[in-house]
């Protein structure tokens, strides 16, 4: 039987529960000491080096899109939203869009200046007002660096340091979990309502009013969750609508005709 010293008793359950709790606030106050770091210098990534990162995911996009009149005329209507944007940031990047032929009802923002358009998205569409929302949307991430944030801070951190050492193969096997990480992955409920905020916008200095802004969510938020990507990868459309609505009547937006929705939807078969 071990004995110990009076002056040295063992500690008792209650001392070591306040180490314990002690050890753990401290790792928590570093891990958020250090998210916030993280944040602060994904901000200050070159556009450059984001676009290093793009190379690594979005050929396996390529692989699945379908060069086509639909793609070209997304790009095209992807090219005339560019002009309304007067950020510096922006005028660095090069945007285009894929289209993926598959009844996925989603959109994602890759780095490497890519927004992923499903057939299934557009399939929901009706308006031209509806799709310019959806792509100023995807332009919002952007702008905001959040499909960096997605990417997850640990894995980011390891590409750059993969990536500075040269070290190719730690990258390949980085590459499908990033790939996983971009497809599967939520944005924050702030996030969200500040890229559907930058889409508002955007909209509004496309058309001169906003009619269109909600009608996608709309509609979505009739319908049940098979094979609709966006529920798991966005908010609850019901959320996003009643938030939007909130925008518009504070910035005293207006509402006109919405735009015949004029993208040719295309497949292989």
């Amino acid at each position: 039987m071990t004995e110990y010293s009076s002056r040295n008793p063992p500690p008792s359950n209650r001392q070591l529960l306040i180490l314990a709790a002690i050890f753990g606030g401290l790792i928590l106050v570093a891990f958020m000491l250090l998210s916030w770091l993280i944040n602060i210098a994904i901000g200050w990534i070159p556009v450059g080096f984001e676009q290093k990162i793009g190379r690594l995911v979005v050929p396996v996009y390529e692989q699945q899109a379908y060069d086509s009149i639909t793609q070209t005329q997304l790009n095209q209507r992807l090219d005339e939203l560019e002009s309304y944007l007067d950020n510096s940031v922006h005028q660095q990047r090069d945007y285009r869009v894929l289209y993926i032929p598959q009844d996925t009802v989603n959109a994602i923002a890759l780095p490497g200046d890519v927004i992923v358009v499903y057939q299934g998205l557009l399939a929901q569409i009706q308006s031209d007002n509806e799709l310019t929302m959806i792509l100023g949307h995807e332009l919002g991430h952007f702008d905001h660096r959040d499909h960096l944030r997605k990417l997850g801070k640990v894995l980011l951190v390891k590409i750059a340091i993969a990536s500075f050492l040269g070290d190719t193969s730690t990258l390949e096997l980085l590459l499908a979990d990033g790939i996983t990480l971009i497809t599967n992955a939520h944005y924050s409920q702030s996030q969200e309502i500040a890229a559907d905020r930058f889409g508002l916008d955007l909209l509004s200095e496309t058309y001169g009013h906003v009619a269109g802004a909600t009608d996608f969510f709309q509609r979505l938020s009739q319908q049940k969750p098979r094979n609709i990507a966006f529920f798991a990868t966005h908010p609850d459309p019901k959320k996003r609508i009643k938030v939007l609505e909130t925008l518009i009547e504070e910035r005293n937006y207006v509402k006109k005709a919405r735009s015949r929705f004029s993208i040719e939807i295309v497949s292989p078969n």
